[in-house]
């Protein structure tokens, strides 16, 4: 895997094959939620301490309240990263905290204090609106040239087709929207970009006035949730060309390329029709989809369904591209595959570590001949494990796996009511990263249930040196 021709200069690593080689993760950021659960709070970014030879391992010992109440923290991403790694002036210092609901974004100093990150900045939403006609921001990414880009899924009214991609400047000013005039996405949700490509992919969630009621499968008949993927030239923002995924591909939410710059091949997770799908460059430099792995639904009783889906909500790429790793919310398993061949993916691990049918829930899942059954979760550390498998993050190395289980609180209402009134947890798995397998470490939990203001939702998880979410290489 090329680099950018520049030898630890800026931020990041030169490749993702010496970003394997980096340190082991002693913090990690994440982001706590108290939007929607009752509890009138500022939601907050939690420090968790995962050093296992400190005293406080597992613990929360840093909590940054944001200055509102109702803001909806979610994805977060960073001021710079790999992709500015031949830039001898960037550093990875602030950390962007967009709120999914109020529009506003967080700029959060992570380099001052990493055990006890600052509020930096403010971005209001009026501003954003005012210049840009956006809101509901989502998916961060630091760019080459030092600007941030945002995604955003909607307009301030919360419908679809007022989304777009915002660009902040490196004083987090905002400049305006990435794509050209007339080249916005039918949905918006995540993206990635492979600059030796000239591409950007982006995926489609829903209309905001329709995902912020809860989830109802109406509303997916009603056209208010997306079903494709959007290709960019980059950096130019032209809309090239959409692809449809069809029925088999509803709700694309994470997508990523692989690591390695020259590769043009990558994944999209689809979370209704819980399919993940392969897109690669074609021969007449157009770009083309097939499904390579199916996560079956799931016949159950005492469910609102006669069908459960396993809805995946996250996936994410090892940094060698070996091993693919995604959830199944509703039906409580993650799952790791190796994929060195893209085409043919092959399950190496597989752990239940809830879901809604799991034993003790009143919703179990039935056989073909009608016999009936749950699955076993383990307990960890006394504790009953809450929810399903959410967001996941990778340790450099690919040895270790953290798990968080909150989705979105409104939908966290609807599908794991027990989740609201209790609080998340993160869970960390081992990874065998020689013959595949996935194992639950017994001697970590961290219990948003006990947090001092009361139960909270933990969502998506960063290190302060980056990981395989949020960096890009050029």
């Amino acid at each position: 895997m090329a680099g950018n021709g520049c030898c630890k200069s800026g931020p990041g690593y030169a490749t993702p094959l010496d970003a394997i080689k980096g340190p082991r993760e002693t913090l990690i950021y994440v982001t706590a939620v108290y939007t929607g659960t009752g509890i009138e709070k500022p939601d907050y970014l939690a420090t968790v301490d995962v050093d296992p030879n400190s005293p406080s391992f597992s613990k929360v010992i840093h909590r940054l309240p944001v200055p509102n109440v109702g803001d909806e923290l979610h994805h977060t991403g960073w001021n710079s990263c790999s992709s500015c790694h031949g830039d001898p002036s960037a550093k990875r210092r602030f950390l962007i905290v967009p709120g999914l609901t109020s529009g506003r974004i967080h700029v959060v100093d992570t380099k001052t204090d990493p055990r006890a990150p600052s509020l930096h900045k403010v971005v209001e939403p009026a501003d954003i609106l005012e210049k840009t006609g956006l809101a509901y921001p989502h998916t961060s990414h630091c760019l080459a040239s030092g600007e941030i880009m945002i995604s955003c899924i909607g307009d301030k009214e919360g419908n679809a087709d007022g989304n777009g991609f915002l660009l902040l400047d490196s004083e987090f000013n905002v400049k305006g929207r990435w794509e050209k005039p007339g080249h916005s996405p039918l949905f918006g949700y995540d993206f990635w970009y492979q600059p030796r490509f000239n591409t950007m992919i982006s995926t489609s969630w829903g209309a905001p006035k329709a995902f912020r009621q809860g989830f109802n499968l109406q509303h997916v008949a009603d056209g208010l949730y997306g079903r494709h993927l959007h290709v960019y030239n980059w950096p130019g923002g032209e809309l090239r060309q959409t692809l449809d995924l069809g029925e088999k591909g509803l709700l694309p939410l994470e997508i990523r390329f692989l690591h390695d710059p020259a590769k043009d091949t990558g994944f999209v997770g689809s979370a209704l029709s819980s399919n993940m799908i392969r897109f690669f460059k074609k021969e007449d430099d157009s770009w083309g989809h097939e499904i390579v792995i199916q996560v079956e639904p799931l016949k159950v009783q005492n469910w609102f369904l006669p069908e459960m889906p396993g809805l995946i909500t996250d996936f994410l790429i090892s940094l060698d591209d070996r091993f693919l790793y995604f959830v199944n919310w509703l039906h409580g398993d993650i799952r790791q595959y190796n994929i060195e061949d893209v085409k043919n993916p092959k399950l190496t691990g597989q752990l239940w570590v809830g879901g809604l049918f799991q034993k003790g829930s009143p919703v179990v899942a039935v056989k073909d001949d009608g016999e009936t059954w749950q699955i076993d979760v383990p307990e960890i550390k006394g504790n009953k494990l809450r929810g399903g498998p959410q967001m996941i993050q990778l340790s450099l190395d690919g040895k270790r796996l953290y798990v968080t289980n909150s989705l979105y609180s409104a939908w966290d209402k609807q599908f794991y009511p027990k989740l609201v009134e209790q609080g998340s947890h993160i869970l960390q798995v081992d990874v065998d990263t020689e013959n595949g397998g996935l194992k639950i470490n017994p001697n970590f939990f961290v219990d948003f249930g006990a947090e001092p203001n009361g139960p909270s939702l933990a969502h998506e998880m960063r290190y302060p040196g980056g990981d395989c979410t949020s960096d890009i290489w050029i």
